[in-house]
């Protein structure tokens, strides 16, 4: 071999070295090869994410509540709330995802109205995995009046804005009540 071929294989093999002994790369646990480092996640998928999870957590459930007791109201007294009717909408006409500067889609000036439109209960039944229990159908009927101004900026840019824009979300709060002597556990001695 060369001398310059020498020379550069040892220049070569002091650099790799270097590299492998410095304390940046080793690890004083388990190495996991490439999945030691960060990979960086797109803010759309991360808020994605986050949203349906808050949804699930809050609105995707249905909740189990005490029996009904005589003398005491059968309607239901919860309505959607601002954030649950708002959600609807996104799902229903999105304004997220658009592209900056391309489109962009914002509601401005909102209100909402909230109408309930059926309150009833069914007669009791056994449900899988929960027992004697009545089905509470409540459902509402909310009407969203907004301002949307709509902006494109490509390949011509302008500005549109809709005052008197109005959108219809029906709402469901279905919920089950407990049927019968219910023995919730509490207070049990072992």
């Amino acid at each position: 071999m060369s001398s310059k071929t020498v020379f550069t294989l040892s220049g070569v093999l002091c650099l790799l070295s270097l590299v492998f002994s410095s304390g940046c790369s080793t690890v004083a646990g388990p190495n996991f090869g490439m999945l030691n480092f960060p990979i960086p996640v797109s803010p759309y998928l991360q808020k994605t994410a986050e949203d349906r999870f808050w949804e699930h957590e809050r609105y995707d459930r249905m909740p189990i509540l005490g029996p009904i007791t005589p003398g005491t109201p059968e309607a239901a007294l919860d309505e959607p709330s601002d954030d649950q009717v708002m959600r609807a909408l996104e799902r229903a006409r999105p304004t997220q995802g658009g592209l900056p500067f391309l489109e962009e889609i914002q509601r401005n000036n909102v209100r909402i109205v909230k109408e309930k439109i059926a309150d009833y209960i069914d007669p009791p039944r056994v449900y899988p995995m929960v027992g004697p229990a009545q089905l509470h159908h409540v459902h509402y009927k909310c009407i969203v009046y907004f301002t949307e101004v709509t902006r494109v900026g490509w390949p011509i840019p302008y500005t549109t804005t809709d005052e008197e824009a109005q959108e219809v979300i029906y709402i469901d709060l279905d919920h089950l009540h407990m049927v019968g002597n219910v023995d919730t556990g509490a207070g049990s001695n072992y």
